[in-house]
């Protein structure tokens, strides 16, 4: 009896991620709404100091301005970002993830990822779609209250920060998340 009432719960759950997943994909923002929130996260992200020094290093910034996730044991999350190179959008991208494993609550954060090379950039452009851990890694910063930023340490060609957390949830990660090219017009 217990283990068909965990089970019917693990679908249920499964079920609700799957439908947040379609109804965010169903509502997705449009190329101007996208560009004027990832002008917002930029705003934020520069204010981080030493933040400034990584952008200007940078060849390519992917910024998902607000990534939703959720999780019961089963978790989901989604976003819209834009990547940007010499200042200006290239292509609009989704990001999407599922897990299993200990997780509780619900938040959204923003994401900003690095290309510090040209070939990361070039490999992460060319791909049909990039999981991070699979096709790439990314070395992920933490950017807590009264943190600052330090090129000196890091060396990586791509480097992700996530920030402006919202709500409460256990497992902070990129990996297995996948960034997917997005079809939309300015």
């Amino acid at each position: 009896m217990t283990a068909t009432i965990l089970s019917t719960r693990f679908l249920s759950l499964l079920g609700a991620f799957a439908l947040l997943l379609t109804v965010a994909n169903a509502h997705a923002a449009s190329a101007s709404r996208i560009d004027a929130e990832v002008d917002k996260a930029l705003v934020a992200f520069e204010k981080i100091e030493g933040a400034r020094a990584f952008l200007g290093i940078a060849k390519g910034v992917l910024v998902f301005p607000k990534v939703y996730k959720a999780g019961i044991g089963v978790g989901g999350e989604y976003g819209e970002g834009a990547l940007r190179v010499g200042g200006k959008t290239v292509d609009y991208y989704s990001t999407a993830a599922a897990s299993i494993g200990f997780q509780l609550g619900a938040q959204a954060k923003t994401i900003v990822v690095l290309f510090i090379d040209d070939a990361a950039l070039a490999k992460f452009r060319a791909s049909e779609g990039w999981k991070v851990g699979v096709d790439g890694s990314v070395a992920l910063v933490d950017i807590g209250i009264g943190k600052s930023l330090d090129t000196q340490n890091i060396k990586d060609p791509v480097i992700g920060f996530v920030f402006g957390q919202k709500g409460l949830m256990y497992n902070l990660t990129l990996e297995g998340a996948k960034f997917t090219r997005l079809d939309k017009k300015k």
